[in-house]
């Protein structure tokens, strides 16, 4: 797996050795970065449900000025780091329940990227506190990774895009 865009284009990031992580497949992450290249400078982001921390990785990569990596996974959680190590970047990666996170968290993000367990009915829950705590800030995006045939509550969100590729769905909500 490779970084796919940004300055940190074509760096290898380490191969995931653990069967439940799952990380975003490289087309996927190519559109991401593409579709948001222009709104993802200076911007600060939440990679909730990081596992190998790829997708903050790329928002890096394209300029954002901070990513915060969130899983409960001690090994989602070394793997991050040790990609982040290996490309010299330093920023916050935290070992905790998505949920009990955003309960304690007082910043706004400008993207929240959210890929929780496929069918663990953790998007309604992590959208409406999200959208209680007001963490995303007024002009910001979150992108929902999801299984194709996965449908779920948007809460007090809005699509304003949906992209599928092969079995997962990239979804971009707004306020």
């Amino acid at each position: 797996m490779k970084v796919v865009s940004g300055k940190f284009n074509g760096r290898r990031l380490l191969e995931n050795k653990y069967k439940h992580i799952r990380p975003t497949v490289d087309k996927a992450r190519q559109a991401f970065s593409n579709k948001l290249q222009f709104f993802m400078p200076d911007k600060k982001v939440l990679d909730l449900f990081c596992g190998t921390g790829a997708m903050g990785i790329e928002a890096v990569s394209r300029g954002a000025e901070k990513v915060v990596f969130v899983d409960k996974d001690a090994r989602s959680v070394q793997m991050t780091k040790d990609n982040l190590k290996s490309l010299g970047i330093i920023e916050k990666v935290f070992k905790m329940d998505a949920v009990m996170f955003l309960e304690k968290c007082q910043e706004q993000f400008d993207l929240i990227i959210l890929d929780p367990p496929y069918k663990s009915g953790l998007y309604e829950v992590v959208l409406k506190k999200i959208a209680e705590k007001k963490l995303l800030a007024d002009d910001g995006i979150i992108v929902c990774e999801h299984a194709k045939e996965d449908e779920f509550d948007y809460q007090d969100f809005v699509v304003f895009d949906e992209k599928r590729y092969g079995t997962i769905m990239l979804t971009y909500l707004c306020k």
